[in-house]
Parts: C-alpha cells; sequence; structure tokens
C-alpha cells in the first residue's frame, strides 16, 4: 500500500476538471509557472491532465491541492534522471483567489515526507522566478535553503529573468522534521 501525502493534498480524480479549469484558466497563475503549463487552460487541458494522473504507476509524482473538496491547484515532482534519479524538482500552484492563505505552503509540507520517505530522494529542489517572491516564501516557510541564483536563466513572455534556486537535502529534512519547524 502507498502512504500518500494528508491535506491539503490529495489524489487528482475524475470530476476535478472543472475546478481545475476555474483556477489554472488565469493569467497571474500561468506567469508564475513554465511554459508547458496551458495558457489558456480549457477543459481539455483538464481531461488530458487527469486522465494521465489517473494511469500514473505506483510512484505517484503529482497531486491536487484541495480546499473544501474541490482542486483549487498543484503540487508535483519532476525527476531526475542518470546521476540525479535520486533527485527531483518540486513544482506548485494555487489558484489567485486563494493566493496569500498558506495553501502552497501547506502543500509542500505535506509531500516532503512523501518524497524522502516514499520516493527515496536525497535532495528536493525549486527554481522560482525572481520576480515571484511569494512562491520564495513559500519554499523557505517550508524549510527550503536559498542556494543560488541562475542569472539570466529563462525567459518568460519574452523577457529574459533570473531564477533563484532553492533545495532541501534528506539530511535537511531530517532537521526540519525533528525540530517540528516547516512541518504541517
Amino acid at each position: 500500500m502507498v502512504t500518500l501525502p494528508g491535506p491539503p493534498v490529495r489524489l487528482w480524480r475524475s470530476g476535478d476538471e472543472e475546478s481545475l479549469v476555474r483556477h489554472a484558466d488565469n493569467y497571474a497563475v500561468w506567469r508564475s509557472l513554465r511554459d508547458r503549463f496551458p495558457r489558456p487552460y480549457t477543459l481539455d487541458d483538464a481531461r488530458r491532465w487527469i486522465e494521465a494522473q489517473l494511469q500514473a504507476p505506483e510512484r505517484l509524482m503529482n497531486f491536487a491541492i484541495e480546499r473544501h473538496g474541490e482542486a483549487v491547484g498543484g503540487v508535483g515532482f519532476i525527476p531526475g534522471s542518470d546521476v540525479e534519479s535520486r533527485t527531483a524538482e518540486i513544482g506548485y500552484w494555487v489558484g489567485q483567489s486563494l493566493w496569500g492563505r498558506g495553501l502552497a505552503t501547506a502543500a509542500v509540507q505535506a509531500v516532503l515526507p512523501y518524497a524522502f520517505e516514499r520516493l527515496e530522494l536525497l535532495r528536493v529542489f525549486a527554481a522560482v522566478f525572481e520576480l515571484n517572491p511569494a512562491s520564495a516564501r513559500v519554499l523557505e516557510k517550508a524549510g527550503f535553503v536559498r542556494e543560488g541564483v541562475l542569472r539570466d536563466a529563462a525567459i518568460k513572455e519574452g523577457r529574459v529573468t533570473s531564477m533563484i534556486v532553492y533545495g532541501m537535502t534528506l539530511s535537511d529534512w531530517d532537521a526540519v522534521r525533528r525540530s517540528g519547524a516547516g512541518v504541517v
């Protein structure tokens, strides 16, 4: 049996499509994410996403962020390969109407035990756009360490931007877990 993250994180399920579109089809959300996140975000995009998640292998990598029974965002991992096979990039988003309520931080905190215990990762990292201090704050509150800046590393909306790299190693997570800080 797979031990899954706890609230506010759950598996994606059939029926999440409409709430997914309602929260994902938003310029302010899209502008903070990689371009592979569709814009506009359509019902067909939601159907394809949820179908893919329902067919995911045992080592699940993507989860819905839930509030009042509704999928309002997502959190997940992009696994590394080759020599980085025990590393993953974490990504997350929450619908704009729910920003500032701690949902993204709670979601990141909820998936860390899964990442380090179930997926047996040695390192989880994120690279956030320089112009997104709220996302950086999510990671800091969850116990991630700012590791550096990738200068002029991305282009979003035709503009060159730097990315701030945050990381958490297995030993960092053990320390956070033991201290109770940054754990839901």
